[in-house]
């Protein structure tokens, strides 16, 4: 038995609307947003009076997807530390291949974003960084080179 594909990536936040707009800034697009509970989900997770609200949202060529969740019900349990470096056990960022690297900084600055390093350039193949953005969520930006 094989995979089919990675379907989606899941991020727990607080603050689902400003997750959703940084992620759509990045370029991705909202397929939706519900709320979901009941004895199945629960039965999923492993969590008892499960009640959320999700988003999904996908990449601009349809392949790939993050779903965002906000709990409110139980609450969610925030990491130590709160700013987890990038050799913290667990996953720890997600990476886009962007076309403008440094445009695309800019525009999650707007959004509160932080640079976790500096831009760096690795041979003659990319441009990469670390953006920190709401939630603590870790971006990696590629830009490939030509």
């Amino acid at each position: 038995m094989t995979i089919q594909r990675m379907d989606n990536v899941l991020i727990v936040v607080d603050d689902l609307d400003a997750a959703i707009a940084f992620f759509v800034e990045l370029g991705m697009e909202l397929e939706g947003r519900m709320p979901i509970e009941g004895r199945w989900v629960e039965r999923v997770i492993g969590l008892d009076d499960v009640r959320q609200d999700v988003a999904m949202l996908r990449t601009p060529d349809g392949h790939g997807r993050i779903e965002l969740a906000r709990f409110h019900t139980p609450n969610a349990i925030r990491p130590e530390p709160k700013n987890a470096p990038a050799n913290t056990l667990g996953i720890r960022r997600v990476m886009f291949a962007v076309d403008d690297i440094e445009d695309a900084v800019a525009r999650l600055r707007t959004h509160g974003a932080e640079l976790v390093g500096e831009l760096a350039r690795y041979e003659d193949s990319y441009r990469l960084c670390y953006v920190r953005g709401p939630e603590g969520i870790i971006v990696g930006l590629a830009e490939q080179l030509d």
